[in-house]
Protein backbone atom coordinates (compact mmCIF):
# COMPACT_ATOMS: atom_id res chain seq x y z
CA UNK A 1 0.00 0.00 0.00
CA UNK A 2 1.72 3.47 -1.07
CA UNK A 3 1.31 6.59 1.81
CA UNK A 4 1.00 9.65 -0.20
CA UNK A 5 2.58 11.81 2.90
CA UNK A 6 5.66 9.78 3.38
CA UNK A 7 9.33 10.28 2.81
CA UNK A 8 9.92 7.73 0.58
CA UNK A 9 7.12 9.13 -2.13
CA UNK A 10 8.44 11.12 -4.76
CA UNK A 11 5.61 13.40 -5.25
CA UNK A 12 5.54 13.95 -1.47
CA UNK A 13 8.95 14.75 -1.58
CA UNK A 14 9.19 16.92 -4.42
CA UNK A 15 6.14 19.23 -3.12
CA UNK A 16 7.88 19.37 0.50
CA UNK A 17 10.84 20.60 -1.32
CA UNK A 18 9.31 22.37 -3.96
CA UNK A 19 7.18 24.22 -0.57
CA UNK A 20 11.20 24.97 0.74
CA UNK A 21 11.67 26.68 -2.41
CA UNK A 22 14.06 24.67 -4.30
CA UNK A 23 13.46 23.73 -8.13
CA UNK A 24 12.78 20.30 -8.32
CA UNK A 25 12.47 17.99 -11.11
CA UNK A 26 11.15 14.11 -11.55
CA UNK A 27 14.23 12.39 -12.88
CA UNK A 28 12.41 8.18 -12.67
CA UNK A 29 9.87 6.60 -10.98
CA UNK A 30 9.73 2.98 -12.35
CA UNK A 31 12.48 0.72 -10.64
CA UNK A 32 12.44 -2.77 -11.13
CA UNK A 33 10.47 -4.37 -7.90
CA UNK A 34 13.70 -5.86 -6.16
CA UNK A 35 15.66 -2.83 -6.94
CA UNK A 36 16.02 -0.75 -3.50
CA UNK A 37 15.75 2.67 -5.31
CA UNK A 38 12.48 3.95 -5.24
CA UNK A 39 12.89 7.46 -7.63
CA UNK A 40 15.21 9.87 -8.70
CA UNK A 41 14.97 13.61 -8.71
CA UNK A 42 17.35 16.72 -9.77
CA UNK A 43 17.38 19.95 -6.75
CA UNK A 44 18.43 23.02 -9.06
CA UNK A 45 18.64 22.07 -12.50
CA UNK A 46 21.04 23.98 -14.28
CA UNK A 47 22.68 24.94 -10.84
CA UNK A 48 24.22 22.88 -8.51
CA UNK A 49 22.46 20.03 -10.85
CA UNK A 50 21.76 18.09 -7.74
CA UNK A 51 20.23 14.72 -8.34
CA UNK A 52 18.76 12.59 -4.90
CA UNK A 53 17.85 9.22 -5.23
CA UNK A 54 15.61 7.32 -2.58
CA UNK A 55 16.84 3.76 -1.35
CA UNK A 56 14.32 1.82 0.70
CA UNK A 57 15.23 -1.30 2.57
CA UNK A 58 18.98 -0.85 0.83
CA UNK A 59 20.72 -2.90 3.25
CA UNK A 60 17.67 -3.73 6.15
CA UNK A 61 14.87 -3.59 6.04
CA UNK A 62 12.82 -0.40 7.39
CA UNK A 63 15.95 1.55 6.41
CA UNK A 64 15.32 4.38 4.67
CA UNK A 65 18.11 6.27 2.54
CA UNK A 66 18.83 9.23 0.15
CA UNK A 67 22.06 9.44 -2.08
CA UNK A 68 23.21 12.39 -2.71
CA UNK A 69 25.41 12.79 -6.27
CA UNK A 70 26.22 16.45 -8.01
CA UNK A 71 29.65 15.57 -9.21
CA UNK A 72 31.40 15.79 -5.92
CA UNK A 73 31.35 19.64 -6.02
CA UNK A 74 29.14 20.67 -2.66
CA UNK A 75 28.52 16.81 -1.48
CA UNK A 76 31.25 14.03 -1.28
CA UNK A 77 30.33 11.46 -4.36
CA UNK A 78 27.83 9.23 -3.20
CA UNK A 79 26.88 11.01 -0.11
CA UNK A 80 24.25 8.74 1.84
CA UNK A 81 22.02 10.13 4.21
CA UNK A 82 19.84 7.93 6.13
CA UNK A 83 16.78 9.78 8.10
CA UNK A 84 12.99 10.01 7.69
CA UNK A 85 12.80 13.63 8.11
CA UNK A 86 12.16 15.82 5.23
CA UNK A 87 13.19 19.01 7.87
CA UNK A 88 16.87 17.07 7.91
CA UNK A 89 16.51 16.89 3.62
CA UNK A 90 15.71 20.72 3.58
CA UNK A 91 18.58 21.58 5.98
CA UNK A 92 21.23 19.57 4.44
CA UNK A 93 20.66 21.09 1.34
CA UNK A 94 20.87 25.05 2.42
CA UNK A 95 23.63 23.91 4.68
CA UNK A 96 26.02 22.51 1.78
CA UNK A 97 24.29 25.90 -0.42
CA UNK A 98 22.38 24.34 -2.74
CA UNK A 99 20.08 27.22 -3.78
CA UNK A 100 16.26 28.09 -3.69
CA UNK A 101 14.19 29.47 -6.42
CA UNK A 102 15.64 31.96 -8.46
CA UNK A 103 13.87 34.69 -10.70
CA UNK A 104 13.14 33.17 -14.32
CA UNK A 105 14.25 29.71 -13.90
CA UNK A 106 13.07 27.96 -16.76
CA UNK A 107 12.82 24.29 -15.27
CA UNK A 108 10.14 25.70 -12.65
CA UNK A 109 7.15 24.13 -13.72
CA UNK A 110 8.44 21.17 -14.62
CA UNK A 111 6.95 18.21 -12.26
Amino acid sequence: MMHKNKITTGSYFIKRLRDSGFVTIRLFKEYGIIDPRRWSIMVDPGGASLIITCYENKDFRGEVVFEFNDGGNKFIKNFNLKTKSMEVIVTTLIEKGIPQKQEGCSFEKKS
